[in-house]
């Protein structure tokens, strides 16, 4: 465990120290898209900032080949080498994609050239456990053809959902910690080796994600873009089908005693099928709805718009911040909640603390429906927000100041633009004078 922490903090420093600079980088050389349609962000940010998570990786991956329990992992599989070249190959398709925006289809491609890659390479499923049919061994282009649907499903759940200010990183952040907790469990309780390189992603892909939502938290000073999005998700997929189909069932010894023993024990084989689904969950939700939602308006399925869940929630009335929050919220229930499941399927705690913590979502998505008043014996114990006269005393100078603006008055004047290069502001206004009136 020490090493797995050390790995996860040597990536985790490596992408936040280099981040700084890869910005920089990014507005030299004009990674700053212009404020589209769909967009929430109100100015230009420099993207580009998977160059930061893509070295995080590497440093990762050389710093676990270098210690002495996490190298045998480098010797007895081909994974994590398959792993870095897939990596690599989506990461520069993500980097021309930033700068250049490449077409949809193009990219495409490029995400199954590069599960084609790690499959090559012995980074493919085998296997499949099958509640009530057992272990069903598949054929080469069976596991082909189902760990590259793998990989470009997750690729683009997660770039899908990449939409807030600090979204993908931490709902991936949460996914992998999840994953690592299930494949460690693998690994350390049942002793079985083919979980290590899986938790050794998950690890990795922890650290890549904490090391760069420092930067991109809201305001974001720079965006992960298609070269962070594609690569995060990658690696994602990656831990999914390292350990999916390599639990056996005869190493762990879960056929004694009786049936309904069995069954109970053999939950940990199946999780593997449902864990991959658990952590992109929301993401592949966002991923279907908007394909449902383009195709039947006549769009093409790679059109944006502004129908994804995270611009739901700022319609409903919630800030950025809870928006994310929320999400994260989601995200960390149907993780640890399918987790917390692997580990003990019989507990009818898990089934209730599932659904009290869903309702408590449910109250937290409404939150902004309701417009609470304090009665007004207790106006002065509460904020002024929830005081009866404040607001309507609040409503009607909004009033009068709107009516003095068309009026023609000078309420123009007042409004002072942020300096060129002011500290605390996105990137874009080092390089010019940008108002700030919203």
């Amino acid at each position: 465990m020490r090493e797995y922490l050390l790995t996860l903090c040597i990536t985790a420093a490596v992408t936040y120290l280099l981040t700084g600079p890869v910005r920089k980088f990014a507005i030299v050389a004009g990674a700053m898209p212009e404020i589209r349609a769909r967009d929430v962000h109100r100015e230009p940010t420099p993207r580009l900032g998977g160059i930061a998570m893509f070295f995080g990786l590497c440093a990762g991956l050389l710093v676990a080949d270098h210690l002495t329990n996490l190298s045998e992992v480098f010797e007895k599989s081909n994974e994590p080498r398959a792993l870095l070249s897939g990596a690599a190959l989506i990461w520069l398709i993500g980097v021309l994609d930033d700068k250049f925006e490449i077409d949809a289809l193009i990219k495409l491609g490029g995400q199954m050239i590069a599960a084609g890659v790690m499959v090559v390479q012995g980074l493919t499923i085998l296997w499949i456990p099958l509640p009530g049919v057992g272990t069903v061994a598949l054929t080469q282009w069976q596991g082909t053809l189902l760990t590259v649907a793998l990989v470009v499903i997750t690729i683009n759940a997660v770039n899908f959902v990449d939409g807030l200010d600090g979204l993908a990183a931490g709902m991936v952040c949460i996914a992998a910690a999840a994953f690592f907790m299930y494949a460690y469990r693998i690994w350390y309780s049942y002793g079985i080796e083919a979980a290590a390189p899986a938790s050794l992603f998950a690890a990795i892909l922890m650290g890549m994600c904490l090391g760069f939502l420092p930067h991109n938290m809201h305001p974001a000073r720079i965006f992960m873009g298609d070269s962070g999005s594609m690569l995060i998700g990658l690696v994602l997929a990656a831990g999914a089908i390292s350990v999916t189909g390599q639990v056996d069932p005869d190493v762990m010894k879960l056929f004694s005693g009786s049936e309904r023993n069995a069954v109970h024990q053999m939950v940990p084989v199946y999780i593997p099928l449902l864990m991959p689904l658990t952590i992109i969950a929301i993401p592949a939700a966002d991923l279907i709805l908007a394909i449902v939602r383009r195709t039947w308006r006549g769009q093409s399925p790679f059109a944006a718009d502004r129908g994804h869940l995270h611009h739901r929630l700022l319609e409903i009335g919630h800030s950025h911040s809870r928006a994310v929050l929320i999400m994260y919220f989601f995200s960390a229930l149907i993780a640890f909640g399918a987790l917390a499941y692997s580990v003990n399927a019989a507990s009818m705690w898990i089934v209730l603390s599932v659904v009290f913590l869903s309702a408590i979502g449910l109250v937290l998505l409404l939150l902004p429906r309701f417009t609470p008043r304090a009665p007004r014996w207790a106006e002065g114990f509460v904020p002024p927000r929830y005081r009866r006269r404040r607001a309507a005393a609040v409503t009607a100078s909004e009033s009068e100041a709107a009516v003095a603006v068309n009026e023609g008055g000078d309420a123009d004047e007042e409004r002072v633009p942020v300096a060129a290069g002011a500290s605390g502001v996105n990137g874009a206004t080092a390089l010019g004078t940008r108002s700030r009136t919203r």
